[in-house]
């Protein structure tokens, strides 16, 4: 990067875009720090999002760096672009991944755009993810593209995943600044810098409404809407439920039957409001077709491609085969059955370290 380059830093007041922040200006890169003022529990439903401490905290962090630091509001951008994605997702009986749209509509969307207009080269995030040349990655020649997104060097932390559906044009001005570190050590550069943010937790929870289950969050949006609860095996009726948004694919705990061998929440029929459920054996597929499929370099690979794949952020990857349908689709068969193939969740697809793609898990086999 330019070393006056332009920067404006996604400050949260967690300690991570608090060292992006730090990093950048170390580095002689002209930084300007911004809070998301994302959602406030207006409506004051169930839950607490700390965002008056996280402003107080990321104001704290630009002052000591000496930056310039800002508020801007995209709340009205991220009910309609995060929040009502979300609700309607589940609504439809799907598992809908809130961090991975905002990452795309919001972040590297609307923030984007509002950093452009504002004299901005580019958008900095605590992101435990990599952003590299693509000559570096081991891709086809025929691909257009710039960047590569690589996982991040911490394991535990990488957030590529919630990054695999961005662009060409946003990876071109997205910057990970931390990607490279593990989080001992930011946590020691944040500290060695008597940053006000050095001990603080990490933030849990849904992305933006912090600690509350989701099943509280939801029920303050989507009426329930009864149906019954069915076996797969024979569709008899062995209980009822209050609505579909209260079960996810792969739940084991508290469908509401009870049966001598624990049960598992197979799939979810909206047009009948029918929670189908079955033995752990059932629960496996080996196949999965995908929808609004991002290539990050731009095209799809030619023909069949081995690789591995996560269907959910801590799942681990699986060895697989990958092959683009055009149109934005694509099929993958993984080697091994996977459990809980959730549709409306996010599909990464990995060479290795390198981020080939992603996109929606619509179906899978059953």
């Amino acid at each position: 990067m330019s070393a006056r380059e332009k920067i404006l830093v996604a400050l949260s007041g967690g300690v991570d875009s608090s060292v992006a922040a730090l990093l950048l200006k170390r580095q002689g890169c002209d930084v300007v720090g911004a809070y998301m003022k994302n959602w406030i529990n207006e409506d004051e439903v169930i839950g607490h999002c700390p965002w008056e401490q996280d402003i107080a905290d990321a104001r704290a962090v630009a002052e000591q760096i000496g930056i310039e630091f800002h508020v801007v509001n995209l709340m009205r951008d991220y009910r309609a672009r995060v929040v009502d994605y979300l609700l309607d997702g589940y609504a439809r009986g799907l598992t809908p991944n809130p961090d991975v749209m905002c990452n795309r509509e919001i972040k590297f969307g609307v923030f984007r755009a509002w950093a452009r207009d504002h004299g901005f080269a580019a958008v900095a995030t605590g992101h435990y993810a990599q952003r590299l040349p693509l000559a570096g990655a081991a891709r086809a020649p025929t691909e257009t593209g710039d960047f590569a997104l690589f996982v991040g060097v911490d394991p535990d932390k990488d957030q590529s995943y919630f990054l695999a559906l961005l662009s060409q044009e946003q990876l071109r001005d997205a910057r990970f600044p931390i990607g490279h570190l593990t989080k001992p050590a930011l946590r020691q550069i944040a500290c060695d810098a008597g940053l006000v943010t050095a001990a603080k937790k990490d933030s849990q929870g849904i992305c933006f409404i912090g600690q509350v289950k989701m099943q509280d969050f939801l029920r303050s949006y989507v009426p329930d809407q009864p149906g019954p609860i069915v076996r797969a095996t024979d569709g008899r009726e062995l209980g009822r439920h209050r609505g579909l948004h209260y079960y996810t694919l792969g739940q084991r705990k508290g469908i509401g039957v009870t049966k001598p061998q624990p049960l598992y929440v197979l799939r979810l029929d909206p047009a009948e409001r029918r929670v189908v459920v079955g033995s752990k054996q059932e629960l496996g597929a080996r196949d999965l077709q995908a929808t609004g499929v991002n290539w990050i370099a731009g095209v799809p690979p030619a023909g069949p491609t081995r690789v591995t794949a996560r269907i959910r952020h801590r799942h681990a990857d699986a060895p697989a085969t990958v092959v683009s349908d055009g149109d934005g689709l694509a099929s993958l068969v993984f080697d091994e059955p996977q459990l809980a193939i959730a549709p409306g969740q996010a599909v990464v697809f990995y060479d290795g370290d390198d981020v080939l793609g992603g996109g929606w898990i619509a179906n899978r086999a059953r």
